[in-house]
């Protein structure tokens, strides 16, 4: 490596340091992922600030993923997607309860574990007693045809994905998909009103492939390391097969259904590489007829009817799912790739100030500026 670039490298890590430092609350002890657009806590976004915090050796990596597991369901397991730390109240006609969310999100918190323990700190055995009870209770208590369902778009982390266009009437419309949430949340079941952890919806009930790659790799992440986790082994190689049942060799992407908009070729739908890597899969990366561009895949296939490079989960590229699939490459020894998709990210938050989003052909910014996951530029792979 050139001289220029491990300058460049150098900077690129002083500047994710000061978004983070910038970000952070010392009490309880997590990141807002941006101060004025998102000052709450997200579940996967704190996931991804601890692997940040692991990378610079930094003990904040646990502080922050306690306090992202802090508010478990203590009978079931359940992890809340959202904490409303200094304003309990604030949602909770919405949620219809106090201080945190009714839905889940993609549970990082096995892979965060795993690389604060390579990284030599110290992984406190509550946290990674949560972590497991918290995988494993996707792993039982959500089955739809041998995988783990979502009952919200916002399970997934992808709000506005094409993948749920079937759910809006008329086709998609932002105003009206957001709506459309609303009452997704209303539809939610729980074994009591208002309590516990939802275990399922009269609307909507999908077992979502990108959710599901994240679950098993996250579940292996804490078992490969050898600290816990063994509650989880069973489990993971029916849903490993699952996942694999859903590959569609004709659109090169695993589906979330037969038809319809669970079809449709977006970037998180490719996660399943971490469980089940695919040459072709990692082809289409880097390919400019498909994900492929300068800064970072598109988040759907370029092909696709709804692509569009500017809008908010309908094209897009994302920080955090490109970091996922870059670690992806690496450890399927497809470092070509590997080196594509991060050389990118290091590129796209150099040039916009560690945006939310932004356009992967031109890097120009979308959402939030700065955004506390696109740190994860400076995650060396």
């Amino acid at each position: 490596m050139g001289t220029d670039r491990r300058h460049a490298d150098a900077g690129l890590i002083r500047l994710a340091r000061e978004v983070m430092n910038g970000a952070w609350v010392p009490d309880p002890g997590f990141c807002v992922p941006n101060r004025t657009v998102y000052p709450h806590q997200w579940l996967w976004d704190s996931c991804f600030h601890s692997v940040v915090w692991s990378a610079c050796s930094d003990a904040r990596a646990m502080v922050e993923l306690d306090s992202a597991l802090a508010h478990q369901d203590p009978t079931t397991g359940f992890v809340p997607h959202m904490t409303y730390w200094t304003e309990p109240q604030r949602h909770r006609a919405f949620w219809r309860r106090s201080t945190v969310s009714a839905i889940t999100q993609p549970p990082i918190y096995g892979h965060a574990i795993a690389e604060a323990h390579r990284a030599g700190l110290r992984v406190d055995p509550d946290t990674l007693a949560r972590a497991e009870r918290g995988l494993l209770h996707l792993l039982r208590r959500r089955r739809i045809d041998g995988l783990a369902g979502v009952f919200h778009p916002w399970e997934t982390g992808c709000d506005n994905s094409a993948r749920w266009d079937d759910w809006c009437p008329d086709g998609f419309d932002a105003l009206r998909w957001w709506m459309v949430k609303g009452e997704l949340v209303r539809a939610l079941i729980f074994d009591q009103p208002g309590l516990g952890p939802p275990i399922g919806s009269t609307l909507f009930e999908v077992p979502s492939v990108g959710f599901n790659a994240l679950l098993v790799w996250n579940a292996q992440e804490l078992v490969s390391v050898g600290v816990g986790g063994t509650s989880l082994v069973p489990h993971l190689e029916p849903m490993r097969a699952a996942i694999a049942r859903r590959w569609h060799p004709g659109l090169r992407t695993w589906t979330d259904s037969n038809t319809g908009s669970g079809t449709v070729r977006t970037v998180d739908a490719l996660l399943p590489v971490l469980v089940d890597p695919r040459d072709e899969v990692f082809d289409d990366l880097v390919d400019a007829a498909a994900y492929g561009a300068r800064f970072g895949p598109c988040g759907a296939h370029r092909d696709e009817p709804t692509f569009d490079a500017d809008r908010y989960w309908r094209g897009p590229s994302w920080p955090q799912l490109t970091y996922l699939l870059a670690v992806g490459a690496r450890r399927a020894g497809r470092h070509d790739v590997a080196d594509q998709l991060a050389g990118s990210l290091r590129a796209a938050a150099d040039r916009n100030g560690f945006a939310e989003y932004w356009n992967p052909d031109t890097a120009e910014a979308g959402g939030a500026i700065p955004q506390t996951w696109t740190a994860l530029a400076a995650v060396p792979l």
